[in-house]
């Protein structure tokens, strides 16, 4: 039998970890791996509030889905572990994702969870049982390069692409993980599941962030940071204060409503700051954005970012998971990257991941992203957010 996951050996001869999160798509994975005579244990991690958690729909690593990891992990006949790692996210993830929200940041716990919790410590539990990969149910795949090493790229069913969440996966990690549903659409791995007569076929997939049922963000952070809704002015990006808010935890860049006060035009969070407990609004042209300072980058493509011409390169740039790549160039002021979006995106905000491609469509490859740190508006835009910074501290 062929050796689907580009391992050297035949199947019987390779270990597999494969991370069940208890739905349909690991369980495929697992499924499909021990079919074709892989040597497959199944780990499941326990993140969060397994107690609170274990009857919670939409959830994933919590309660219910550990019982339904473990059911299909009996009935396809493989070794299943679950591992507790519930300290390890919260310092990892949910306090980072607290902090950087107070910041007046958009975090994304999801490309944390995987930059940190799955991709570092369930790598390095795979690569202590002896495996010779990490199998996952994301929908995305690697493909060996003619460098000998693995890129990323976008999988067959765009609806469900996943890329978004993975910009951070270092090409050592790229190696030793594979993402066998990459080729797949949905339907077709549920098709799978029927077929290899699994329990979770037709489970309804995850939709929240684990951690904060129904999307609550703001109730989240009030209970890990007690002090953090602090009230404070909603001013004008003209400088005219228009109310008050009970917390800037409450809002997000590029919201419409809820934002308790009233204009002549349609208004928005253009920016939120911290320091001085301000919500800025004003006119949706506000929020357009042509180009992006980014943090912590990860790259993954062949030409070292280093070696970059003046003129830096042409790609695709993505800044929201529900939004799709657009054209960009990527260069280089001295050591800061910096994305330049050849149309214009709003609603972006510090904390986002901008991730960067080299093609929009299917099978594109990832060439990596980072973190957004800042981003450039209109002159006009600018300006105006320069005089408010500038202006005296509003009185506590």
């Amino acid at each position: 039998m062929p050796n689907s996951l580009d391992l050297p050996g035949l199947p019987k001869d390779q270990r597999v970890v494969v991370a069940m999160s208890g739905g349909v798509d690991s369980s495929v994975v697992a499924g499909l791996l021990a079919r074709e005579g892989y040597d497959v244990v199944g780990i499941t991690l326990q993140l969060y509030d397994h107690g609170a958690a274990t009857h919670r729909r939409g959830a994933c690593c919590a309660g219910q889905d550990i019982h339904d990891a473990r059911r299909v992990a009996d009935q396809l006949g493989i070794p299943h572990y679950v591992l507790d790692y519930e300290s390890r996210f919260r310092e990892a993830v949910i306090d980072r994702f607290a902090d950087s929200y107070i910041a007046g940041e958009t975090p994304v716990p999801c490309i944390a969870c995987n930059q940190t919790v799955k991709f570092v410590d369930l790598l390095a539990t795979a690569r202590g049982l002896g495996a010779a990969a990490l199998a996952t149910g994301h929908y995305v795949s690697t493909k060996p390069l003619a460098s000998g090493h693995r890129g990323l790229f976008r999988p067959a069913d765009l609806d469900r692409d996943q890329s978004y969440f993975l910009f951070a996966t270092t090409q050592e990690q790229l190696d030793f993980v594979r993402f066998p549903l990459g080729g797949m659409t949905k339907p077709e791995t549920r098709a799978l599941a029927r077929e290899l007569g699994l329990e979770v076929a037709d489970k309804h997939d995850s939709q929240d962030i684990c951690f904060v049922p129904g999307g609550r963000y703001a109730e989240v952070i009030a209970k890990l940071r007690p002090h953090a809704a602090e009230p404070g002015e909603v001013v004008h990006i003209d400088g005219t204060v228009l109310g008050r808010h009970d917390g800037i935890i409450h809002y997000t860049i590029g919201q419409r409503r809820g934002l308790g006060v009233a204009a002549g035009e349609p208004l928005y969070v253009v920016a939120l700051d911290a320091a001085r407990r301000r919500v800025v609004v004003g006119p949706r042209s506000a929020l357009a954005v042509r180009r992006l300072v980014l943090r912590d980058v990860n790259w993954l493509g062949d030409r070292p970012l280093a070696k970059l011409d003046e003129n830096g390169i042409e790609l695709f740039a993505r800044v929201r998971s529900t939004r799709a790549p657009q054209p960009a160039r990527l260069v280089m002021d001295g050591d800061k990257v910096e994305v330049e979006l050849l149309g214009e995106e709003s609603g972006v905000a510090s904390g986002q991941a901008c991730v960067l491609y080299e093609g929009e469509g299917a099978g594109a490859r990832v060439l990596g992203g980072g973190w957004i740190a800042t981003s450039r508006r209109s002159d006009a835009a600018e300006a105006a957010l320069a005089r408010l910074a500038d202006a005296p501290q509003p009185a506590a």
